[in-house]
């Protein structure tokens, strides 16, 4: 099934940072065929945009919502020089109400956009479209500099509390961890930026210096809407700005970006072993949070 082989080798090739051939994953949704399922008129038109709408909302409020598939056919249409997904032939909405309109050169992710509506089957799931939601938030909220700007500041507060500040030199798993994955990551992040960077021995946090705050909010203010949008998903699944923006600037991979962020969790595994139902489960969902970070600013 098309869908399967996509989610098989879609994440590990994000994680490799190595694109697969999006023109052959486009072409699967493209058609210039009649669609299927029945007319559009301005009552179901209104209606589908809605429960669509709707839909996307509980992937950013995380409300559970129990909704049934109400479509036959998923496409790619384009508009203008920008991509839509089309579910029967309209055109997917955000939960504001605009059109998810991606750039041409984004063909891959609305292939992946358009296999995740495609793989829901009698029953919706909103944690498996995590490309939905990354994309529509940055359609909708991160086009505006306002929004933007409030942004970048919550994730410049994030230095003082960052994953990667704290060590400690006890259990011994943990600090070979923590010297294997936070320390290089701390010295590319002075030496790229120009910055300094304090950390604690302890569960007490330094404060970073205002002046490390000032680069690092120069340097979100170059960042588009789709790498804010990143950013900020990968920020909130780490815990960590150093890390995220690491993977942005594609200094780290998908599985390095997670490995980073799980020293603490790996250190325990390490020593007690695997909490069925609870760490695997986190394993995967900080891969599926990142990969959909990483994949968002694919230009292919």
């Amino acid at each position: 099934m098309f869908v399967t082989k996509l989610g098989r080798r879609i994440v590990p090739a994000i994680a490799c940072h190595s694109q697969p051939n999006s023109r052959l994953l486009l072409s699967r949704w493209q058609s210039t065929a009649a669609c299927d399922g029945p007319p559009i008129s301005e009552t179901n038109r209104m209606s589908t945009d809605f429960y669509v709408c709707s839909i996307i909302t509980t992937l950013e409020t995380g409300a559970e919502a129990t909704k049934k598939r109400f479509w036959s056919t998923v496409g790619i249409s384009t508009q203008g020089d920008a991509l839509a997904i089309t579910l029967d032939g309209r055109p997917l909405k955000t939960p504001s109400g605009n059109t998810l309109l991606l750039p041409a050169n984004k063909s891959l992710l609305a292939s992946v956009i358009a296999a995740e509506w495609d793989h829901q089957e009698t029953l919706l799931k909103p944690h498996a479209l995590p490309m939905t939601s990354i994309a529509s938030r940055a359609v909708d909220a991160l086009e505006h500099e306002s929004t933007r700007q409030e942004v970048r500041k919550a994730l410049v507060a994030y230095l003082d509390t960052d994953t990667i500040c704290f060590f400690n030199n006890y259990p011994e798993p943990l600090e070979k961890l923590q010297t294997e994955h936070w320390e290089p990551l701390l010295s590319w992040a002075r030496e790229t930026f120009g910055i300094k960077l304090n950390v604690s021995g302890s569960i007490i946090s330094v404060p970073q210096p205002e002046e490390t705050k000032k680069i690092v909010e120069k340097v979100l203010e170059s960042l588009d809407k789709w790498e804010i949008a990143a950013l900020e998903r990968a920020t909130y699944t780490t815990k960590s700005l150093i890390i995220a923006l690491a993977l942005v600037k594609n200094h780290l991979s998908v599985e390095k970006a997670a490995l980073a962020a799980q020293v603490e969790v790996n250190s325990q595994i390490e020593r007690w072993g695997e909490v069925e139902d609870t760490h695997d489960v986190d394993y995967h969902d900080v891969r599926r949070q990142l990969s959909s970070a990483a994949l968002l600013l694919s230009n292919s």
